[in-house]
C-alpha cells in the first residue's frame, strides 16, 4: 500500500479544516488536502453538497449524472487529488467522504477521479507512483473491464459500465 505522506518537504498550510488541511508545496504550488489525525478505513470524513451545479465537466466539478456535474460543497474537498491507489471515495449517492483505507495523520487523502468521471474534461498523465498506477486518466469510460473493477465506483459510473458493456 502506498501512501502519500506531505510532511517529506515543507509545505505552506493555507486552510484547517476539523480532520485535515490544505497544504501548498512552495517549490510547485501544488495543493493537497492532508489529514491532520489517523482515520480509520469506512470512516465518514465529511458530507458534501452541490456548491452549483453545471452540465458539462471541469476540472473541479464531480459527475453525479448525464450533464450533471457538481462543485464540491464545502470547497476544501476540491484539494483532495487522484490517486490510482486511493485512500477515498466520493459517494454520489449519499453525499459522503468515507475513507478506503486507514489513513496515517499526514497522510494525503487522495480519490480515483474516474471512480466519478465517466468522460473528464481534462485527461490527464498520471504520476501518482502507485505500482497500480494506470498512466492516462481519462475516465472510467476509457478504463478496462479487468482493470475498473477493482475500484470502488459512484452508483452513477456503475450504470453506466452496465449501459456500455
Amino acid at each position: 500500500m502506498l501512501e502519500s505522506t506531505v510532511s517529506q518537504s515543507p509545505v505552506k498550510v493555507i486552510s484547517n479544516h476539523g480532520f485535515g488541511k490544505v497544504v501548498e508545496n512552495p517549490e510547485t504550488g501544488q495543493k493537497s488536502f492532508v489529514a491532520i489525525k489517523a482515520v480509520k478505513q469506512a470512516e465518514l470524513l465529511s458530507k458534501f453538497a452541490s456548491g452549483g451545479e453545471s452540465a458539462t465537466p471541469t476540472y473541479l466539478t464531480v459527475q453525479v449524472g448525464v450533464g450533471r456535474h457538481i462543485k464540491l460543497s464545502p470547497e476544501f474537498l476540491q484539494y483532495i487529488n487522484h490517486s490510482c491507489d486511493p485512500n477515498a471515495f466520493f459517494d454520489t449517492t449519499s453525499f459522503e467522504l468515507r475513507a478506503l483505507k486507514d489513513i496515517k495523520a499526514g497522510g494525503e487523502l487522495t480519490f480515483f477521479y474516474p471512480s466519478t468521471e465517466w468522460h473528464m474534461d481534462q485527461p490527464f498523465d498520471c504520476y501518482c507512483g502507485s505500482p497500480l498506477c494506470l498512466g492516462n486518466i481519462a475516465g472510467a469510460k476509457f478504463i478496462p473491464a479487468d482493470i475498473i473493477k477493482r475500484y470502488e465506483l459512484t452508483d452513477f459510473i456503475r450504470g453506466e459500465l452496465k449501459k456500455n458493456k
